[in-house]
């Protein structure tokens, strides 16, 4: 008997506990699901088939989860990595999550509550991990935010780190975070990702990991920018380092722990992301620093660099809870006011020099 239906999707038999993942009886272990077809859902996909889970990737699609069924390959996000078998590309939300206890998360912050919220009842007390580096633009809520307000029944996580979707796939060395105040959740994405070359740390600031790893994209369009135009290494040193200040600065205001943003979720992520080409955010704010419009900038890229929505939205609330983030003004004033790079590195240069430091408090440390 075959274990795929007449629609290439994967068949739950309904007379049976057991449940067939590509004509497999999965009795040890219920499949992993994997929510969106872009290309970091993709490697996370990869790398759980290669620790041998068999693996439900969820996209809205039929005509990528036919190709990828097809040629094995997701070429518009990931184009020349092979899929693995263990990988199931399906279009049914519905059985895939009755059919799985663990879901990893990669919607753009746009389209989560759409997508899932038409299936809550159905999350509940299921393992969702967030993999969105996002803020959702009217709530400014974080990921794991509205996941937990779609499905208040169900255990949320959230993965961050420096992890670029393509390096993961290629098996470069790779460390991450998984972030959860429910400790066997953490341990349970650890086991189903921990591998020969990704390392998956554990934290229990939710909060402070994921707002990290949203922040984090403001800056990386600046950085790219910065070297489109030809800019010097001090430079961007001088970027990606009061990008950290600031963005800490931000977070403690917001109740995270300034000590997360010293790990991989924060500086980790911060330098990755502001130091390379392969870095969607990095992407458009090169495509801008060679005057590209931010329209145009977008439509090169191809996917979603959450850092423009994240910024039209940080803007908004730094005002008004009332902190000091130069970069975040300056880029809003170069994206949407008409200002120009220099423009704004020479108003943060003719600023008043603050303390190097300023976030922590020094007692105790002595």
């Amino acid at each position: 008997m075959s274990g795929l239906a007449a629609d290439g999707l994967p068949r739950i038999m309904p007379t049976s506990p057991l449940v067939w993942i590509n004509g497999l009886h999965m009795t040890e272990q219920r499949p992993i699901a994997v929510l969106g077809g872009g290309s970091f859902g993709t490697a996370v996909a990869n790398l759980l088939a290669e620790n041998g889970h068999q693996v439900l990737q969820w996209m809205r699609d039929p005509e990528q989860a036919e190709a990828i069924r097809v040629n094995r390959e997701n070429p518009r996000y990931l184009k020349g990595i092979k899929i693995l078998p263990g990988v199931t590309p399906v279009t049914d939300l519905q059985a895939t999550l009755d059919a799985c206890d663990l879901c990893f998360v990669a919607l753009p912050s746009s389209a989560l509550r759409s997508v899932l919220v038409p299936h809550a009842e159905r999350l509940s007390g299921k393992m969702l991990v967030s993999l969105t580096k996002g803020i959702e633009a009217h709530t400014f809520k974080l990921m794991s935010e509205i996941l937990e307000e779609i499905a208040p029944q169900a255990r949320i996580g959230v993965l961050s780190g420096p992890n670029l979707a393509r390096e993961i796939a290629e098996h470069a060395l790779t460390a991450t975070v998984v972030a959860s105040e429910d400790e066997e959740l953490c341990q349970q994405v650890q086991a189903a990702l921990h591998g020969r070359t990704f390392r998956v740390y554990a934290s229990a600031d939710r909060f402070g990991v994921e707002l990290g790893g949203a922040l984090k994209n403001v800056y990386a369009i600046i950085a790219g920018m910065a070297v489109a135009l030809g800019m010097g290494e001090n430079t961007k040193s001088m970027l990606i380092t009061r990008a950290l200040a600031e963005m800490t600065r931000f977070a403690v205001n917001q109740g995270a722990n300034p000590m997360t943003f010293l790990g991989l979720a924060g500086v980790g992520d911060l330098i990755v992301t502001c130091s390379s080409p392969k870095s969607r955010n990095y992407q458009v704010g090169f495509a801008l620093g060679q005057g590209l419009s931010l329209d145009e900038a977008v439509t090169r890229l191809g996917e979603v660099a959450e850092g423009v929505n994240t910024l039209k939205v940080l803007k908004a609330k730094s005002q008004e809870v009332g902190v000091y983030m130069p970069l975040v003004a300056g880029l809003h004033a170069i994206l949407f006011e008409g200002r120009t790079l220099e423009q704004v590195i020479g108003l943060l240069m003719r600023g008043e020099p603050k303390t190097d430091v300023d976030f922590i408090s020094t007692s105790g440390f002595n």
